[in-house]
């Protein structure tokens, strides 16, 4: 007994060379459905994101993080800092997620 005729004992078998079938709607049918449906679009609620981040970034626990990190950018970008030097430490971005993340979430539905 071969592998393909074991599992056509349990599965039926289907050609994707076979026709397929069309219905024939009657006109009555089609008429009914062309009316239009009209459909309840939900407004998307106001992200609330990014004006928690701006918040918290002049927060006084992230504001001196803030001024860290723009002052590195202002030197790496000026030409003044190491080579390959990106700023990535001072980023300011673990304050800002710990200051918004309780807020975000107690205004989240």
């Amino acid at each position: 007994m071969s592998l393909s005729s074991f599992f056509s004992s349990f599965v039926s078998v289907v050609h994707a060379d076979a026709p397929e079938e069309k219905e024939v709607k009657e006109p009555q049918e089609e008429e009914a459905q062309e009316e239009p449906q009209e459909e309840e679009e939900e407004e998307e609620p106001e992200d609330i994101l990014p004006a928690l981040q701006e918040e918290c970034e002049q927060s006084a626990k992230c504001a001196p993080f803030a001024k860290h990190f723009q002052h590195c950018e202002e030197k790496v970008n000026a030409g003044e800092g190491f080579k390959g030097e990106d700023c990535v430490e001072e980023f300011l971005m673990h304050c800002v997620n710990g200051c918004v993340a309780p807020k975000l979430f107690s205004k989240l539905k």
